[in-house]
């Protein structure tokens, strides 16, 4: 094989493998009284319970924006953020939430960020999401609700 192949194959590789920082998938779940979003492991079990916190406001006990992200080649902890509009808060201005992570070598990584039933009663419905991933001042990766 040649050294140019070689080359070639080998930056082929490298790009493949350090991709740049994203948020691949976020989503808000309701918890209960107990903490827990669903009654048992099932993707439609967790949608219907879901319905039924919606459907029973009292029982909630907090809203979570559970983040799937990554940020490969990074060393220092990095800070997600997650922004929200909701029905009785000024649309103008989005309330934060932050909390600091740390990056993974290689795979994503799933964080959480709560947002307690008291805040949430204040900011009302959540009408619109962005989550975003801050390496130091630098914004590196963002993800939002279609109505953001």
């Amino acid at each position: 094989m040649h050294l140019g192949s070689l080359l070639l194959i080998s930056g082929l590789l490298t790009s493949c493998f350090a991709a740049d920082a994203r948020i691949i998938k976020v989503l808000p779940h309701f918890l209960d009284a107990k903490g827990r979003q669903s009654l048992s492991p099932s993707l439609y079990e967790r949608d219907a319970y879901q319905v039924y916190l919606r459907e029973h406001p009292i029982e909630i006990s907090a809203l979570r924006f559970d983040v799937q992200w990554k940020a490969v080649e990074r060393e220092q902890p990095l800070k997600l953020k997650v922004e929200v509009r909701g029905s009785k808060s000024d649309l103008s201005t989005p309330v934060a939430f932050e909390t600091e992570v740390k990056p993974s070598r290689i795979f994503s990584k799933w964080s959480a960020i709560t947002i307690e039933k008291k805040i949430y009663d204040q900011i009302g419905e959540i009408i619109a999401w962005r989550a975003t991933l801050w390496e130091g001042s630098e914004k590196i990766a963002e993800q939002e609700s279609f109505l953001w």
